[in-house]
C-alpha cells in the first residue's frame, strides 16, 4: 500500500537508516506500517499505520474494511458468545477502528474511552496509557449496565506493543465488572518476546480467558540508546527542517515558517484563493456522534439509513469537477466522518481519502521514506479539559486535494475553529475549497427517576387475567369478568340507537368461528407467518433506532396487544432486551384511559413510551390518540408522551413508524378474544368505571379450549431467524425513505363514501383488518374487494358468504378490501363520537 504511494520506497526506511530501528515479522508488516519520530520524551519512534485513517490519508473503504474484517474474525472466534459481546475502543487513535470491529462482529454495542469529561456523566472506569503524550482515559457510558454482564469484552487498539494499556484496562474493569472472557484486537501485534508471555500469565491471574486477534504480527528491534538518538534527531530537524544547516528560532516557529517541502506551501500560505462553506448534514436527531457514551446496534442501523442522504448533501457542497477529495475527522470523532467518506467514495466518481486531526506531536520530514511528509499545526478548538495546546493534521498539506471536508462535533465548532490561524484557515492555505460539516455532540440526558404512587393498582397479568404469560404483557385494566355486558347484536344496537348509548358501554357476543373458519385461520397463519415476522422485526427496529433504545411498549387493547407481544419477543431475540409491555384502553370519542397514562408516568419516562397497534385503516385512532394525549397534558397530566403509533401495517399511510404499508391478512384480525389472550374489547361505563379506575375488560376463561393466542405468537416468532437478513435490508430502506404520512387512506375513504351514496366516512371501514371486524361485529352492507386480491381475502369471502353479504370486485381500490356498514339501518354503525349513526 504505502510502497506504491511512495514510489516503491518503504515509508519507514528514513527512520530505519538513521536510528537502526527494524521491523521483523509478517510479510505484510511494511505494507501496514511506516515509521516516524515522536516529539515525546517517553518513546522515540512512532509506528504509523497506513490503514488506520489517523495520520495517513487512505481510502475509507480500506480503513473500514480492515476493522470490519477483524470484527468478522472475532465473531468467528466467539461463536455463539458473540451475541453477548461488548466492544471497547481506545481514544483517540482507535475510536473508529473499534466501531468498525463492532460492525464486523454483527450486533455488538460499542463504547470508546475518551479524554473529554462530560458534566453530569459519572465515569464507569478509567485508566492510564503510560507511553502516550496524553494519558488519562475515561469511560462514560450512558447506560451504566453496558459494561455489566458475563459476555465477552472485546478491547480494540491500533497496535498491541507492550500490552500495558490493555492489561491496565482489563484489570480495572475486571475488579468492577468481572467476566469470563476477553478478546484483545489490534491491527498489529508488535510485542517483544519478553512481553509475549505476559498475556497468558495475566489471564491466569484474573482467572479468565484472554484471546488476541491481529491483522499482522511482528516486533520492533530497537538499538541501545534509541530514545536519546531519536530526541537528538528531532531537535536537529526542528532547528534545520530544510537540511541546509540554517537554524530557526524554535520548534513551534519551524512548524509554521519552515521552507516548504516539494509540493507543499508554507503553513501560513495564502498563495491561492480558497473558500470555506458550511453544509448542514441534517444529522438524525438524538443519534450519538460516536461511541463516547455508547453506540448500540440500533444506533448503527439508524446511521446506515441516514448515510446516503447526508453524503449526498456533502457531494452537493463540493466544487464542480473535484477529483481528489479529503474527509478530515476530528480527534476522537473518527467513525462518523469515516462512514460519510465511505458513502461519498461509493456514490461519487471522486478519489476520496480519509484521515483525522490528532493531539499527537510528530516530526514531519518531506522524504518518500518517511511516513509523515507534512503537517498542519493549529490551536485546539474544543476547549479541552487539559487546557489549550497545539493540534495537527498530517499528510494533508501538499497532497493537492481539490477539496477538504472537515467534520467536527458541535463542541469543537468554536470561534477558535474559524479564527485566523485556526484549522479552517490552515486548511484553506492548502486546498481551493474547504467544506465544514458539524455533527451534534451527543450528551446523555439525566436518568429519569419516576415518581411512585400507590393510588393506582398494578397491572393485571396472566394467568389470573388473560392466557398470556405474565411477562408478556401487563394489562392496565380492571377485571369485569363477573359482570354481564354482552347482548345479541340486534338488541345491543337497538339500545344504542334508542338511548344514544356509546358502543364501549356494552360488548357484542363473542363470535365463535366454525371449524371451516378455524382451518382457514391456521392455513392463513402458516402462509403469512414469515411476512408477519419480517414486519414485526422492521417496526421494532425502527422503534429502537428512532424512538428509544429501550422503549416501553404500550399496546392499544386489544388489536395492538398481540403485535406488542411479538415486538417484545423480537427485541429479546435480536438484542437481548427485556422490554416492558402494557396494554391500555382507547375508546373512539372518549380518548385514551387517562389513569393508565398516569400509571405509566409514575413508573416510566413518558419519552420512552411507544404506543403500538395492529394496523391503520383510515387513521381515526391515530387522530384520537393525538387529541387524547394533548388533552391529557392540558389537564395537568405528565408531558412527554409521543402520540405517534407504531403499527405492524400502515395501508392508510397514517403513521411514520410501521413494518409495512401493504394491506394484507394479519391472522390476528380474523378472530376476537381467542387470538388476543381471551380478553374482551375494553369497556367504559360510568356505573362500572369510576374517575380513579382503569377502563374495564373481561377475561373469557370458558373459551380456553378455542384459544389460539399462544399458537399465533409462536408461529410468527419461530420465523424470526429466517427473516433476520430481510429485516436488516428493509430497515435500512425504511430509514432512508420519506415516511411522512400522506393520509391517502382517508382520502380514499371519502371518495368511496361519496361514490356509494353513504355520505359518512364512519360507515366505511378500509383494509383487511377493519373489513374483518365489520363482518364479525357489525351489520355489513357489502364488501369491496380489489380485483385479484387472492388468498388474503379467503377468510373475508368465507365470512361474507356465511352472513349473506355480497362481495364486489373493484379494479382501482387502494386497499385490498373495504367493508361498508349498512347505511339504511345502522346496527353496529357508530360515528366519530362512538354513538349510533342515524340516517
Amino acid at each position: 500500500m504505502n510502497k506504491a504511494v511512495n514510489n516503491g520506497v518503504w515509508s519507514g526506511s528514513w527512520v530505519a537508516e538513521r536510528l537502526g530501528v527494524r521491523l521483523e515479522g509478517d510479510d505484510t508488516l511494511t505494507d501496514l506500517l511506516g515509521l516516524a519520530l515522536r516529539r515525546n520524551p517517553k518513546r522515540a519512534h512512532l509506528l504509523v499505520s497506513h490503514v488506520l485513517g489517523k495520520h495517513v490519508p487512505q481510502s475509507p473503504s480500506v480503513v473500514y474494511g480492515h476493522g470490519f474484517a477483524l470484527g468478522r474474525r472475532v465473531g468467528e472466534l466467539l461463536g455463539a458468545e458473540a451475541a453477548q459481546a461488548v466492544v471497547l475502543g481506545y481514544a483517540e487513535t482507535a475510536t473508529g477502528l473499534g466501531h468498525s470491529v463492532a460492525d464486523g462482529i454483527g450486533r455488538a454495542p460499542y463504547l470508546h474511552s475518551t479524554r473529554r469529561p462530560v458534566p453530569g456523566v459519572v465515569p464507569a472506569g478509567g485508566f492510564e496509557e503510560s507511553h502516550s503524550h496524553a494519558t488519562s482515559h475515561l469511560l462514560l457510558p450512558e447506560d451504566p449496565a453496558l459494561l455489566v454482564g458475563d459476555g465477552p469484552l472485546v478491547l480494540v487498539d491500533d497496535e498491541f506493543s507492550t500490552g500495558n494499556t490493555v492489561l491496565n484496562t482489563i484489570r480495572d474493569l475486571h475488579e468492577r465488572y468481572p467476566r469470563r472472557r476477553y478478546v484483545v484486537v489490534a491491527l498489529v501485534d508488535m510485542r517483544s518476546p519478553a512481553d509475549a508471555g505476559r498475556l497468558e500469565a495475566f489471564a491466569r491471574e484474573i482467572d479468565a480467558r484472554v484471546d488476541l486477534v491481529a491483522a499482522a504480527s511482528g516486533t520492533v528491534r530497537l538499538p541501545e540508546g534509541v530514545l536519546a538518538k531519536g530526541q537528538s534527531l528531532v531537535a536537529r530537524y526542528d532547528l534545520d527542517p530544510s537540511g541546509t544547516g540554517e537554524p530557526v528560532a524554535s520548534a513551534a516557529t519551524a512548524a509554521r515558517t519552515r521552507p516548504a517541502p516539494a509540493g507543499e506551501p508554507p503553513d501560513d500560505s495564502t498563495a491561492r484563493p480558497s473558500r470555506v462553506d458550511r453544509v448542514d448534514l441534517r444529522w438524525p436527531r438524538g443519534l450519538p456522534d460516536g461511541g463516547r457514551h455508547g453506540f448500540t446496534p440500533q444506533h448503527r442501523v439508524r446511521l446506515e439509513g441516514a448515510l446516503p442522504a447526508m453524503a449526498a448533501r456533502l457531494a452537493e457542497a463540493l466544487p464542480d469537477g473535484a477529483r481528489r477529495v479529503h474527509v478530515l475527522g476530528f480527534e476522537e470523532l473518527m467513525y462518523a466522518p469515516l462512514r460519510l467518506a465511505g458513502e461519498l467514495e461509493r456514490t461519487t466518481d471522486a478519489e476520496v481519502r480519509f484521515s483525522t486531526t490528532t493531539r499527537s506531536p510528530v516530526l514531519a520530514v518531506d522524504d518518500p521514506g518517511y511516513a509523515i511528509r507534512s503537517r498542519i499545526v493549529f490551536p485546539a478548538h474544543d476547549d479541552p479539559a487539559d487546557g489549550p495546546g497545539e493540534r495537527y493534521a498530517y499528510n494533508v498539506a501538499g497532497a493537492n486535494f481539490d477539496a477538504v471536508v472537515a467534520v467536527v462535533d458541535s463542541a469543537a465548532d468554536t470561534p477558535a475553529l474559524h479564527a485566523p490561524g485556526g484549522l479552517l484557515d490552515r486548511l484553506a492555505a492548502h486546498t481551493p475549497h474547504v467544506v465544514l460539516a458539524v455533527v451534534p455532540s451527543y450528551v446523555p440526558e439525566p436518568l429519569y427517576v419516576p415518581e411512585r404512587s400507590a393510588m393506582l393498582p398494578d397491572p393485571l397479568r396472566g394467568p389470573a387475567f388473560s392466557s398470556y404469560a405474565p411477562e408478556e404483557v401487563g394489562w392496565l385494566l380492571q377485571d369485569l369478568s363477573d359482570v354481564t355486558l354482552e347482548a345479541p347484536t340486534e338488541e345491543r344496537e337497538e339500545a344504542i340507537q334508542s338511548g344514544g348509548a356509546h358502543y364501549a358501554e356494552s360488548l357484542p357476543v363473542e363470535f365463535q368461528p366454525s371449524e371451516q373458519y378455524q382451518e382457514l385461520f391456521h392455513a392463513a397463519l402458516e402462509t403469512s407467518a414469515s411476512r408477519l415476522a419480517q414486519a414485526v422485526g422492521a417496526v421494532t427496529e425502527l422503534v429502537i433506532a428512532e424512538r428509544s433504545p429501550r422503549p416501553v411498549l404500550v399496546s392499544l387493547a386489544r388489536a395492538g396487544t398481540p403485535v406488542g407481544v411479538l415486538m417484545r419477543r423480537w427485541a429479546q431475540y435480536r438484542h437481548g432486551l427485556e422490554l416492558p409491555h402494557y396494554a391500555v384502553s382507547i375508546v373512539r370519542g372518549r380518548g385514551i384511559d387517562a389513569n393508565a397514562l398516569r400509571w405509566l408516568a409514575q413508573h416510566h419516562d413518558p419519552a420512552d413510551v411507544v404506543f403500538v397497534d395492529g394496523w391503520t385503516g383510515k387513521g381515526a385512532i391515530t387522530r384520537e390518540l393525538a387529541a387524547a394525549v394533548e388533552e391529557f397534558e392540558a389537564a395537568g397530566g405528565a408531558s412527554g408522551f409521543d402520540p405517534e403509533i407504531a403499527v405492524l401495517a400502515d395501508p392508510g399511510s397514517c403513521v411514520r413508524t410501521y413494518g409495512t404499508r401493504e394491506d394484507f391478512l394479519i391472522p390476528s384480525a380474523c378472530l376476537n378474544s381467542t387470538v388476543s389472550g381471551l380478553i374482551s374489547r375494553t369497556v367504559l361505563r360510568a356505573d362500572l368505571v369510576g374517575p380513579d379506575d382503569f377502563h374495564g375488560a373481561k377475561f373469557y376463561r370458558d373459551l380456553a379450549g378455542a384459544d389460539v393466542s399462544g399458537a399465533f405468537l409462536d408461529a410468527v416468532s419461530a420465523r424470526f431467524p429466517e427473516v433476520a437478513d430481510a429485516v436488516d435490508a428493509a430497515v435500512k430502506e425504511l430509514l432512508a425513505a420519506d415516511r411522512a404520512p400522506t393520509w391517502k387512506g382517508w382520502a380514499a375513504v371519502e371518495r368511496i363514501s361519496e361514490a356509494y351514496g353513504i355520505h359518512d366516512v364512519n360507515l366505511v371501514k378500509p383494509g383487511v383488518g377493519e373489513t374483518t371486524r365489520v363482518l364479525l361485529r357489525r351489520v355489513p352492507w357489502k364488501i369491496l374487494a380489489r380485483a385479484g386480491a387472492g388468498a388474503d381475502l379467503d377468510h373475508v369471502r368465507l365470512l361474507a358468504g356465511q352472513r349473506g353479504v355480497p362481495v364486489e370486485e373493484v379494479g382501482d381500490l387502494p386497499y385490498t378490501c373495504v367493508g361498508l356498514i349498512h347505511p339504511q339501518y345502522t346496527r353496529g354503525a357508530t360515528g366519530a363520537d362512538g354513538k349510533a349513526v342515524t340516517l
